[in-house]
């Protein structure tokens, strides 16, 4: 068993923290878009990012070189997908009409960026299915009626 090495253990914390203020904003973001929570009240997002920030910082020193975060956009859509049935009922967020794979798929490709064949990687699917979940989810949302602009406002409050 390796000693504790206090300085060294200083500067991880100040490197993830430093990670942390930098993607965290983004990250939970994407973690409310998943979850199709409000932006205000979003704390199965919160929860969601927690666990993934967590499961990066404890492999933090066996990440060399990879980008800490990819690790934890990966870490989140893992935890996502193994948990979306607790995400299938619609909260009011912007992606409430989705079901949680669209969401997902929509996320990593539109918001993320991730490329298809990533993307497909990742979820364990053809990447010919993550271009048709896709587009089919990016029809339901250009389909969905605006909503009225009391609900706008009262939404961005």
């Amino acid at each position: 068993m390796s000693e504790r090495n206090p300085a060294r253990d200083r500067r991880r914390a100040q490197e993830f923290d430093a990670f942390v203020a930098g993607a965290a904003g983004r990250l939970l973001h994407a973690a409310t878009l998943l979850t199709a929570e409000p932006a205000g009240a979003n704390p199965c997002a919160q929860q969601l990012l927690t666990a993934a920030l967590a499961r990066t910082y404890a492999d933090w020193d066996r990440l060399r070189g990879e980008d800490p975060y990819d690790r934890t956009r990966q870490e989140l859509a893992t935890r996502f997908a193994r948990g979306a049935w607790r995400h299938h009922r619609s909260r009011g967020g912007v992606l409430a009409r989705l079901s949680p794979q669209e969401r997902l798929i929509l996320v990593l490709r539109l918001y993320e960026g991730v490329a298809e064949e990533q993307t497909a990687a990742l979820l364990g699917i053809p990447a010919d299915r993550v271009r048709a979940i896709c587009t089919r989810a990016v029809a339901v949302m250009r389909s969905a009626p605006p909503r009225p602009p009391a609900a706008r406002l009262r939404a961005a409050s």
